[in-house]
């Protein structure tokens, strides 16, 4: 990749996160940091290599260009001084969303006129195979510069050159420290949410991406024990919300169960009860039935037995008189020849 293609696609990069922080709500102040710190980082190293390397081979090869690249090498004090600032500012700040609108405008009017101005004519000059091999060379810078604003420090050569470099290495491992710190007390915020039942926090590391990366392992490795800790909490309270949900299963099957029986019992009783209503009424009218027909056999035979009686009576007394008669007749029939006799 050629030089100008390089830096244009740092403008792009950069750009892309102004929009993102215009873009974040008034009380988005994670979102803003986050943002800040890597225009921060990408600045600083995009403004490094122009110092070291761009700015001084145009000014040596390409006439007419001092003057620009003066301007921009103040350009680029100016922006470093905001962002140093920025560095350490909360976002909470008063005056944090005003410095970042002004830095955004100065650097998109830097782009402006380093796209418009100064690049067509540094490649109409250098050449494809020319701006290849300085852009290479910007490549290897790239990797060793600042990862930090230092406004203070020389921004062109050799100066820039000797302290640039010893600056991005104490960059470097600025970040690291600040990753080991921040990975450091990440974890720790792991093992006190782990004793307290609490969720683990979401936290976003910050910082250049050397920082960022840094914290992420060592958040990673330091927890790694506390993860699976809280991993085996986790597994605790998800068999006790199944225990819980199969036990309200339960509870709401006996229930149920309980209300289907009741109203079996219901139906049974009601049944049971018509049932019995029915045998009663059979009953009944079985009985009043048999009753009548009792009365009705009795008096049957009530009658029969009478008639029976008289003409039995009857029939004695035809008998009686018939006796009485024949012996009236022979008691009267003796008297008579008694009295023949006594004569």
């Amino acid at each position: 990749m050629d030089a100008i293609r390089m830096l244009k696609d740092d403008h792009k990069a950069v750009e892309q996160l102004f929009k993102r922080f215009e873009k974040a709500g008034d009380r988005a102040f994670t979102e803003k940091r986050d943002v800040v710190d890597r225009i921060i980082e990408e600045l600083s190293r995009h403004a490094a290599i122009e110092e070291q390397l761009f700015y001084p081979v145009v000014r040596a090869t390409v006439p007419d260009t001092d003057d620009i690249a003066l301007e921009s090498l103040e350009e680029h004090h100016v922006v470093k001084w905001v962002l140093s600032e920025l560095d350490a500012m909360d976002p909470r700040e008063e005056r944090f969303d005003a410095k970042v609108t002004v830095l955004i405008e100065n650097v998109r009017h830097h782009v402006d006129e380093e796209e418009q101005e100064f690049f067509p004519k540094v490649r109409d000059e250098l050449g494809r195979t020319a701006l290849e091999d300085l852009g290479a060379a910007m490549a290897t810078a790239k990797e060793l510069a600042p990862t930090h604003p230092h406004p203070r420090s020389p921004d062109t050569p050799p100066g820039n050159l000797l302290v640039g470099t010893a600056v991005g290495v104490v960059d470097r491992v600025g970040d690291t420290v600040s990753g080991v710190a921040q990975g450091g007390v990440t974890a720790l915020t792991d093992l006190i949410a782990l004793i307290l039942g609490r969720k683990r926090p979401s936290v976003s590391p910050r910082g250049s991406k050397v920082a960022r990366t840094t914290a992420k392992k060592v958040r990673s490795g330091a927890s790694s024990v506390t993860d699976s800790a809280i991993e085996a909490v986790n597994d605790a309270q998800r068999g006790s919300r199944e225990t819980a949900k199969r036990a309200a299963r339960t509870t709401s099957a006996s229930s149920s169960s309980a209300v289907a029986g009741a109203k079996r019992t219901m139906r049974s009783a009601g049944t049971g009860a018509t049932n019995t209503a029915r045998a009663a009424r059979s009953g009944a009218k079985g009985t009043t039935t048999s009753a009548r027909r009792s009365v009705r056999g009795t008096v049957t035979t009530a009658k029969r037995a009478s008639t029976t009686t008289g003409r039995t009576a009857r029939a004695a007394a035809r008998n009686t008189t018939s006796t009485a008669r024949r012996a009236t007749k022979r008691t009267s029939s003796a008297a008579k020849r008694t009295a023949k006799a006594t004569v």
